[in-house]
C-alpha cells in the first residue's frame, strides 16, 4: 500500500510528470532532418491537402487520441480546475499507451461554458483520430458529448459515462448468470444520478433491464414524479410514480444495488432488506457506499463489486476505454455506437469465464482466479482483454456501418493484434502457423506441474499439438482440479505402469553401457520422467518433448543428450530468440558449447542460419562477433572467429555473413559501411554468433533484462528429433512459445523422416 507522499515522489522524480513524446522515425543525419522537416515534409503536406484521408497514412493521427478535460469533476476531488486535473489526464494517457499502444495528448481546457468548450474541442479535432472526454461535471457533460458527436467525424467518448457503464454492464451480466436471475425481471436500486449513474442506467436498459424496474435516489431522495428539487431535463426519464422517498425504501426487495454516489450511505440493515442473492455494486471511490467486508458479512449470499483494487471484483474503466478505442481507430470508425459498447461488455463478460493465465495470477499474488462470486470480471492486467474486447468492438463497427476501414477477417485481425502486442508471438508466426497444420504429439515429463498443465491446455486449445502428460494420474488430475485446468481427453501416462518401461531401460542401457553406465544406474535414471519422455520421442511414440520447467537446465537436458541422436554432421547447440519492440535477433550458442573451435563455430553459424530461415521465415544475416574488427587485434580468439567466417563463406556462399566484428559494428550499418566498406554484411545482422558460451550467455541475459526484450529459448539445434528444454520457472507464455517451435520442427521432421517404434 502506497504511503502518503509516495505519489508526489513518483510524479516528481527524474523527468517531472508521467509522459513524453518519442520520435517514431530516425532523425540523426542531415538526410533524416530533410525528410522529417523542410524540404521533404512538403510532400506529405500536399498529399493530405489533395486527400484528407491521407493524414491517416502520413501522420500519427490514426493512432492519436485527445484526452480532454476542464477539471470540473475530477475523480473524487470535484471541481479543482483544469491544471490540477493534468496528473489525472497524464495518467489516462499512460493507460491508453500501456494497454492498447495508443498515443495520447492530454489537453486541459480552461473553460466552463459548454458551448465555448465544444467550440475549442471542435477547432483542435483535426489533429486527432479520437476524443476521450473525462472529468467534466454533469449535466454539461451530456450536452458537450452529444454536440461533439454531431459535429465531429471521429469517435467522441465520455469515459466517465460509458466506461463505467460498460464494465458494470459486463459485471451485471455475469452476476445475474451466477445467481440465476433474468435481466428483464430484476429490480434495480441506484444511488446517485451523475454522469456515470445515468449512463449506467441507460446501458442497463440496452442490455435488457426494464425501465419501470429501476428506481433512483440522490442527495434529495428518490426521483419520483412531481419532484422538482434538483431535477433537470436529464433526470426526467428516471422519475417514477412511487410513494418511496429514501434510498432505504427503494433498496427493499431490490435484486441489484448500483452505487455511484458517496461513501458510507448504505447500512448492513439496508442490504438485509434486499432480495435473495443480491448483486451489490458499491462504486464510490475511494470509500464505497458500503465496504466490501460489511456487505459480505451482512449478506453472505451477495455478489459484491467495488472500485477498489484491494478487494475482489474491482470495476475499473481500464478494462474498457483502451480496447474500445483500439478497435475504433483500427477500423477508422467515425463514432463509438451502442452496438460497439454492448459488444465490449459481452466480450469482457465472456472472458471472465475463461481460465486465467499464470501471468495474471502472479501479478495479483493469488493462487488462482475462477469464475464465480469473487471473480465476475477480468483483472485490469489480464493481457487477453485486448484480444477479446478489441476485435469485438471492431467487428461491431464493421457490422453497423460506422467503420471507414471495415474488417474483412476478424480472426486475421485478432492474430494481427496478438503479433503486434506480443513481439515474440509476431516473430514466431511462421512456427505457430506451421504447428497448427500438423497432428503433432508433444510429451511433457513434468505433467503434474500447474504451469505446464496451463501451457498444455493452451497448446491443445490452439491446435498446436496434442499433449501427453507424464506422471501419476491421480496427482495430475488433482492439480488440474486445483488450478481449474481443463484438457479434454488428456493423455496421461504413468511411466512406471507402462509395458515399455523396462524395454526403454534396457534400450538406454544398450546405448550407454560402453560409456560407463551400468544396468542399475540405468534403472535409477528412469526414475526421472525426462528419460522416459526422451525415449518416447526416440522411438516415435511422441513427436517432440518439452521439459525443464521445474529442473535446472543441466539436469533437464541430460536425458535428451543421452537419448536423442544428433543429425549427421551436426552439432548440438542452443539458440535464443530475443524479441524487441520492432526487431528480433537470434543469438547462438548460448547454452552448450563452452569454447568451440573455428570448425565448431562455423557449424554453429550454419545451423543457426538454416534454422532461422526454415523455422522463422527470416532471411539470416550473420555477424561473427569478437572484441576485434576484421583483424584489428592479433589474438587467438578473434583469429578463431575470422577463420570460422572464412569456412562458412567457402562452404555456404549463399549465407550473408561476415566477421570478426564487434557488437556495435554488427548492428550499425552506417558505421560498418563507412569504416569497413569491404564488408559482405550489407544490412544489420539478425543472427549473432559469439566466440564462446560465456559471451553468448551473458549477452542474452543482459539484453533480456536491460533492453526489456522477450527471450524465447533456449531453442535446441542439431538433433534428429524435435526436443527443447525450457528455462526453469518459465512462464506459461514462454512454454507455449517453445511448444509452437517444437511442434513446427516436429512437423517438418515428420515430413522428412519415418520414425520407428518399440
Amino acid at each position: 500500500m502506497a504511503r502518503h507522499g509516495d505519489a508526489l515522489i513518483y510524479h516528481s522524480k527524474k523527468r517531472p510528470g508521467k509522459i513524453e513524446v518519442v520520435p517514431s522515425k530516425p532523425c540523426s543525419t542531415a538526410l533524416d532532418l530533410g525528410l522529417a522537416y523542410t524540404p521533404g515534409v512538403a510532400e506529405p503536406c500536399m498529399a493530405i491537402h489533395e486527400d484528407p484521408n491521407a493524414a491517416n497514412k502520413y501522420t500519427a493521427k490514426s493512432n492519436l487520441v485527445a484526452g480532454i478535460s476542464n477539471g470540473t469533476a475530477v475523480l473524487g476531488l470535484g471541481d479543482i480546475g483544469p491544471l490540477a486535473a493534468k496528473p489525472v489526464m497524464e495518467g489516462k494517457g499512460i493507460l491508453f499507451k500501456k494497454f492498447a499502444d495508443i498515443d495520447v495528448f492530454d489537453i486541459e481546457v480552461d473553460e466552463k461554458d459548454p458551448d465555448a468548450f465544444i467550440e475549442t474541442v471542435q477547432r483542435i479535432a483535426p489533429t486527432f483520430g479520437g476524443i476521450n472526454l473525462k472529468d467534466i461535471k454533469a449535466p454539461e457533460c451530456f450536452y458537450i458529448e452529444q454536440e461533439l458527436k454531431k459535429r465531429l467525424p471521429i469517435p467522441v467518448f465520455h469515459d466517465d459515462q460509458h466506461g463505467t457503464a460498460i464494465i458494470t454492464g459486463a459485471a451485471l451480466l455475469n452476476a445475474l448468470e451466477l445467481v440465476k436471475k433474468d435481466i428483464s425481471t430484476i429490480k434495480v436500486a441506484v444511488s446517485g444520478c451523475g454522469a456515470a449513474a445515468q449512463s449506467c442506467i441507460r446501458f442497463y436498459f440496452a442490455l435488457g433491464v426494464k425501465p419501470e424496474n429501476v428506481w433512483v435516489a440522490d442527495k434529495f431522495g428518490v426521483l419520483y414524479e412531481g419532484r422538482e428539487e434538483g431535477v433537470d431535463d436529464t433526470l426526467v426519464p428516471f422519475l417514477r410514480k412511487t410513494d418511496k422517498r429514501t434510498l432505504s425504501d427503494i433498496m427493499e426487495n431490490a435484486d441489484v444495488f448500483l452505487g455511484l454516489s458517496v461513501g458510507k450511505i448504505v447500512t448492513p440493515e439496508m442490504l438485509k432488506a434486499m432480495a435473495p442473492n443480491p448483486v451489490v455494486f458499491a462504486l464510490a471511490n475511494p470509500t464505497p457506499e458500503i465496504s466490501y467486508m460489511e456487505a459480505t458479512y451482512a449478506r453472505p449470499d451477495a455478489i459484491v463489486a467495488t472500485g477498489r483494487s484491494d478487494f475482489p471484483n474491482q470495476v475499473n474503466n481500464v478494462l474498457g476505454f483502451p480496447f474500445i478505442f483500439r478497435g475504433a481507430l483500427d477500423t477508422q470508425a467515425h463514432a463509438i455506437n451502442e452496438e460497439m459498447k454492448i459488444a465490449a461488455a459481452q466480450a469482457i463478460a465472456n472472458l471472465a469465464k475463461e481460465e486465467v493465465p499464470d501471468s495474471v495470477v502472479k501479478a495479483y499474488a493469488q493462487t488462482q482466479f475462477k469464475f464465480g462470486p469473487d471473480y465476475i470480471i477480468p483483472k485490469p492486467f489480464d493481457p487477453r482483454v485486448l484480444l477479446w474486447v478489441t476485435p469485438a468492438v471492431a467487428e461491431a463497427a464493421t457490422r453497423t456501418g460506422v467503420a471507414r476501414k471495415p474488417l474483412e477477417d476478424i480472426q486475421a485481425y485478432r492474430e494481427e493484434l496478438e503479433e503486434r502486442f506480443d513481439h515474440a508471438r509476431g516473430a514466431l508466426h511462421v512456427a505457430y502457423n506451421r504447428s497448427k497444420k500438423s497432428d503433432v504429439k508433444l510429451v511433457f515429463p513434468e505433467g503434474d506441474n500447474d504451469l505446464i498443465l496451463q501451457a498444455a491446455r493452451i497448446v491443445q486449445q490452439e491446435g498446436i499439438a496434442e499433449p501427453i502428460l507424464l506422471g501419476n494420474e491421480e496427482r495430475i488430475r488433482a492439480v488440474m482440479a486445483e488450478f481449474n485446468v481443463d484438457i479434454p481427453d488428456a493423455t496421461i501416462l504413468d511411466p512406471v505402469k507402462q509395458e515399455n518401461h523396462k524395454a526403454f531401460i534396457y534400450a538406454y542401457f544398450a546405448m550407454r553401457q560402453r560409456k560407463g553406465v551400468t544396468l542399475a544406474e540405468s534403472e535409477r535414471a528412469f526414475r526421472s520422467r525426462g528419460y522416459y519422455g526422451s525415449m518416447m520421442v526416440r522411438y516415435g511414440l511422441a513427436d517432440g518433448i518439452i521439459t525443464g520447467a521445474t529442473r535446472a537446465y543441466p539436469n533437464a537436458i541430460k536425458p535428451i543428450l543421452e537419448c536423442i541422436d544428433t543429425k549427421d554432421g551436426a552439432r548440438a547447440m542452443g539458440m535464443y530468440m530475443l524479441a524487441f519492440q520492432n526487431d528480433v535477433k537470434f543469438l547462438c550458442d548460448t547454452t552448450l558449447n563452452i569454447d568451440p573451435s573455428a570448425e565448431q563455430l562455423s557449424q554453429i553459424a550454419i545451423q543457426t542460419a538454416d534454422r532461422v530461415a526454415q523455422d522463422f521465415g527470416i532471411v539470416p544475416r550473420v555477424a561473427m562477433l569478437s572484441f576485434s574488427n576484421f583483424g584489428s587485434v592479433d589474438h587467438p580468439s578473434p583469429r578463431k572467429v575470422a577463420l570460422a567466417t572464412q569456412m562458412i563463406k567457402q562452404r555456404r556462399p549463399d549465407i550473408e555473413v561476415d566477421g570478426e566484428m564487434q557488437g556495435d559494428v554488427a548492428l550499425d550499418a552506417e558505421k560498418r559501411l563507412t569504416h569497413f566498406p569491404f564488408t559482405s554484411l550489407r544490412q544489420n545482422a539478425n543472427v549473432l554468433i559469439f566466440a564462446d558460451l560465456q559471451s553468448a550467455n551473458i549477452a542474452y541475459k543482459l539484453l533480456h533484462k536491460l533492453a526489456d526484450a522477450e527471450a524465447v529459448g533456449p531453442i535446441l539445434l542439431g538433433f534428429k528429433q524435435a526436443v527443447n528444454v525450457c528455462q526453469m520457472n518459465a512462464s506459461v507464455n514462454e512454454v507455449v512459445h517453445m511448444c509452437a517451435i517444437t511442434a513446427a520442427q516436429a512437423h517438418k521432421l515428420k515430413d522428412e523422416n519415418g520414425l520407428g517404434a518399440v
